[in-house]
């Protein structure tokens, strides 16, 4: 785009229907982008003198600080853009329109077809180097205290009107509390997936938060931890203990999460992770298989880091059957795996140090690999009856 254009539609064009359809449907859509991609088009089909339209906000998220989704007339799809922590600190941000607009909670207006200046922001420079001619940006209030910011540019000749303004003001009175409901349940949905892991999450979001609420599943169970961490927090300053230890769980949880597996907990530290059977096709093969490769991946992820993990840890697996859901206090309520199965893997995990393996696993996991395994010892597990065969893959 490199052309000014004059309008395409009536100069008097009217919100009312605009307003209607955010009430009544634009609501009930699945999201930010759809819904900011029809408003865009809408707001054409009516006639405003509309070429791009920008909806950004916040969100608490461990990765991402901000998300926008910003329609332009000339593209097929509304791009969706995720911007991470640090956003502050860029140049990319400080005195943008987006910056001025969430630190003073105005409108911002800049005339793009007039001369730009070295002060004015490089996105106006940009905007108007493929065309702007009119940026009008304003604050999208929430009931929490907290904002968005919703923008709208044209390409036309002569700008925005001031009917133009009055009316995208009045669309954005109703369109906040609307975007704030988006807002909120992407909020909620981070939130679960990153305490809870994103199977789960979903489970806890479509409802499932009774006490009790419990079903019984087949799962490779992944259970992992770091050596001599007792000695490790009395050698080192608390933060540097810290720092070891979250990177160490960063290492597992990408392999974990990458074979198909969901953490559970972090438990001091420890990790449980599993790895249904019978969901979405995986078989107990493909399960045990999985872990595996996951606990490899982690123990050569962190031998290969740069800087390398300068710790020892352990991972111990077992198959079986578990339950899966909420227990807890009639206030307090957790998500978690319980049963024989859990326990097992946790006991031959404890083993890994002793037996000077990193990696350990149970019979009834070692039948499903379909891999050369070697049993290492048979050992009595602490509350089990008889002696396991614990095993690792054959060299």
């Amino acid at each position: 785009m490199t052309e000014t254009r004059g309008r395409s539609g009536p100069s008097e064009w009217e919100s009312g229907p605009i307003i209607a359809w955010l009430l009544e449907e634009g609501r009930l859509l699945g999201g930010v982008d759809e819904t900011v991609d029809q408003l865009g088009q809408r707001l054409l089909s009516a006639g405003a003198p509309l070429w791009r339209l920008r909806l950004s906000m916040r969100t608490l998220h461990p990765l991402i600080a901000a998300f926008s989704s910003v329609w332009e007339r000339d593209t097929d799809d509304t791009a969706h853009i995720e911007t991470p922590h640090g956003l502050e600190g860029r140049s990319g941000y400080i005195g943008s329109p987006l910056e001025i607009i969430g630190r003073t909670g105005a409108a911002f207006r800049k005339r793009l077809s007039e001369a730009l200046s070295a002060e004015d922001h490089n996105v106006l420079h940009e905007l108007k180097a493929r065309g702007a001619t009119d940026y009008f940006g304003l604050p999208l209030r929430y009931n929490s205290g907290t904002s968005a910011s919703l923008v709208f540019t044209t390409d036309t000749a002569d700008g925005f009107s001031a009917h133009d303004i009055r009316q995208f003001t009045e669309i954005a009175a109703v369109l906040a509390p609307v975007a704030e409901v988006f807002s909120t349940q992407r909020i909620a949905r981070a939130v679960a997936e990153a305490y809870l892991g994103p199977r789960t999450g979903r489970r806890v979001l479509d409802g499932q938060i009774t006490r009790g609420d419990i079903e019984k599943i087949d799962a490779a169970i992944l259970v992992g931890d770091i050596r001599d961490w007792s000695g490790l927090n009395a050698r080192l300053p608390a933060e540097e203990a810290v720092a070891l230890a979250n990177r160490y769980f960063e290492i597992v949880a990408q392999a974990v999460e990458a074979e198909g597996g969901e953490i559970l907990k972090f438990i001091g530290d420890g990790v449980l992770a599993v790895f249904p059977a019978e969901e979405q096709g995986v078989s107990p093969e493909a399960a045990c298989q999985n872990a595996l490769l996951a606990a490899r991946h982690a123990l050569r992820n962190a031998q290969t880091a740069e800087p390398p993990l300068d710790l020892r840890f352990g991972t111990g697996l077992h198959f079986g059957e578990v339950l899966y859901g909420n227990i807890g206090s009639e206030t307090r309520i957790d998500f978690t795996v319980l049963g024989q199965a859990v326990n097992i893997a946790a006991r031959i995990e404890g083993l890994c140090g002793r037996l000077d393996e990193p990696i350990l696993f149970s019979e009834a996991f070692a039948a499903r690999l379909g891999e050369p395994s070697s049993v290492v010892a048979e050992e009595a597990l602490k509350g089990h009856d008889g002696a396991f065969k614990i095993l690792t893959a054959a060299s």
